[in-house]
């Protein structure tokens, strides 16, 4: 589903990392760790097109074991507003600073990539809400809503069009550990359940625990790392 090969990227003059591979399986979820400052989420915003690189090529789709509904794409080679009506119907992304639009209600904000596709599935959006334990808030202002909330909101509505490829960028960090167990759950099972990839960045060890592979970002790319390391 994901392929990219040798990405490079350099801030204000100075490596970040280099010779990042990586190829993500459908149904998988791979774990990226990493030490502060690496350049985790760098490397997400750049798999999805948002950042661009000093040298590598990202590839996402389906071929004949992927995602049905995702075409095999070279996210690289896009111009930036194909890139975004790219991410609008093939990709899933949780940002750590949520991004809920405030004069949307709850249940707008995670139907609004459905919206943008032009579906109307109000069933979807309140099966995601009680997946995420918000199925009686659809109708309340973000305002008012904690930051844990919040994140759930940014969570469903990442998942609620069934992308076939979803990065989450810390997706448990302003959750409690029990709620960070739900949230991972969900991921995992949408992720086989619909044929997704996932690629997680995350500090969680039990997080990270519950992925298929779990790879630490150094400057000289990605190695397999544990769990618990």
């Amino acid at each position: 589903m994901l392929h990219a090969t040798q990405l490079t990227k350099s801030f204000a003059g100075q490596p970040l990392f280099s010779g990042v591979d990586l190829s993500v399986a459908a149904g998988e979820v791979v774990a990226l760790l990493g030490e502060s400052g690496m350049g985790k989420s760098t490397l997400l915003n750049a798999l999805a097109g948002l950042e661009p690189l000093d040298a590598g090529q990202v590839r996402v789709g389906g071929g004949a074991s992927g995602h049905p509904a995702t075409p095999v794409v070279e996210v690289t080679s896009l111009s930036e507003e194909a890139c975004a009506h790219w991410r609008r119907a093939h990709l899933g992304f949780v940002f750590q600073a949520f991004h809920v639009l405030p004069h949307l209600s709850v249940a707008q904000n995670v139907g609004l990539p459905l919206l943008l596709l032009g579906r109307d599935e109000p069933a979807r959006v309140q099966e995601l809400l009680e997946r995420v334990g918000l199925g009686d808030m659809g109708g309340r202002s973000p305002r008012t809503l904690s930051g844990g909330q919040l994140q759930r909101v940014a969570i469903a509505r990442a998942l609620v069009h069934g992308p076939g490829l979803v990065l989450a960028d810390e997706p448990t960090g302003n959750l409690d550990p029990d709620t960070g167990e739900q949230i991972i759950a969900l991921l995992l099972n949408e992720a086989r359940a619909r044929q997704s990839a996932v690629v997680l960045v995350t500090h969680s060890r039990s997080a990270a625990a519950r992925a298929d592979r779990v790879l630490r970002l150094t400057a000289q790319g990605l190695v397999p790392a544990q769990a618990a390391a």
